[in-house]
């Protein structure tokens, strides 16, 4: 009983303790006010946008009942649709640096009307800094290339041109920067997709949003009507040939008859009949070709895949962060909690 006793943290104790070195709080807390007031004030302010689809869900197979019931208890069977790329894999593809360097070209203008540029620059050259802490990062970065190792040579490609094979390290890091600023999260349930973007400026950030939103229905375009635009690119060949085939086959056909009007010669009807055959097999041909071409541009139409769009990007009116006041307090209430701690390790961790 005495060591339990013992083992007992008095809080009568610890309050009166603590009420004692007041003064101590009293130093600390404005030090850490003023502190956090020096580092969150000058840090630049950011907006967000985001930007919801709803994609079309192909259930092209037999199990698309069941993997629709599946879905709304959140697991996914993953057979609601024949692709690949389905819409639980769109985060990745948005994050891919392909996807990402499609985007460094599209055109973004300010608010104020100051910045009228293409993205890579902006991202790269145009964005706004912590005058506090900048000369800080700088010199991290200058002690830190003292003690890195030689780099590879940079590659000829810059900016639009830059290449997802072979990069610089600062278009690398350019690049994770950029992936950090949009988002892309897939409701497993009703599979609609949110698309989110970061941005220092209002503007920039719903261009950008409609931009991500833009370029992957493109992808996903493309990949799901990829087939059935060869097949209709194929069919294009052949028919053009068969056309021109055919039209050939018309013109010897008349020419000899023109030729041979009042002839009547088995050989010569023989010959014109050998070629009227020749002319309608290749008419039936250049209509087959036809038809399948038109059967394909259907299919092509009907694998072309439709989106909903939820909510369009809108330029946002209030900054989404940083939190100044919650900083603010949440460093003093963390401070006041270190420091209490530390007032009172005797009475916690020293066992009588």
């Amino acid at each position: 009983m005495n060591e339990q006793k013992k083992d007992v943290i008095d809080l009568t104790e610890v309050w009166k303790l603590l009420k004692t070195k007041k003064k101590v709080f009293f130093i600390v807390l404005p030090i850490v006010f003023v502190l956090s007031c020096l580092y969150i004030f000058p840090q630049p302010r950011y907006y967000r946008c985001s930007v919801k689809l709803a994609p079309e869900i192909t259930g092209e197979n037999a199990a698309g009942g069941l993997s629709s019931l599946a879905s709304q208890f959140g697991v996914n069977l993953g057979g609601a649709s024949q692709d690949a790329i389905y819409p639980l894999l769109y985060p990745d593809v948005v994050s891919s640096n392909e996807f990402v360097i499609g985007l460094l070209g599209i055109n973004v203008k300010s608010v104020d009307g100051l910045v009228n540029t293409d993205y890579y620059n902006y991202m790269a050259k145009l964005q706004k800094k912590n005058p506090i802490t900048a000369p800080f990062k700088k010199m991290m970065r200058s002690v830190t290339k003292l003690f890195a190792s030689k780099d590879l040579p940079s590659p000829p490609n810059k900016g639009t041109g830059m290449s997802a094979f072979r990069m610089s390290k600062k278009d690398s890091e350019l690049l994770d920067q950029i992936k950090s600023n949009i988002s892309c999260d897939v409701d497993k349930k009703t599979e609609v997709i949110t698309i989110k973007v970061e941005d220092q400026d209002p503007l920039v950030c719903a261009t950008m949003a409609d931009s991500v939103r833009n370029h992957l229905q493109t992808f996903i375009t493309k990949y799901r009507t990829n087939k059935a635009r060869v097949d209709v690119e194929h069919y294009e060949k052949l028919a053009k040939q068969s056309k021109r085939e055919y039209e050939y086959c018309v013109r010897e056909y008349s020419a000899y008859c023109d030729a041979n009007q009042d002839v009547m010669l088995q050989s010569f009807i023989s010959k014109r009949d050998e070629l009227e055959n020749e002319m309608q097999l290749k008419f039936n041909a250049y209509s087959a070709m036809r038809t399948q071409l038109e059967a394909m541009r259907a299919k092509l139409q009907e694998k072309t895949p439709a989106f909903t769009t939820i909510e369009s990007a809108t330029v946002p009116v209030k900054p989404a962060g940083p939190k100044r006041i919650i900083f603010i307090f949440g460093m003093c209430f963390f401070a006041t909690f270190v420091t209490a701690l530390w007032l009172v390790r005797k009475q916690l961790f020293t066992k009588a």
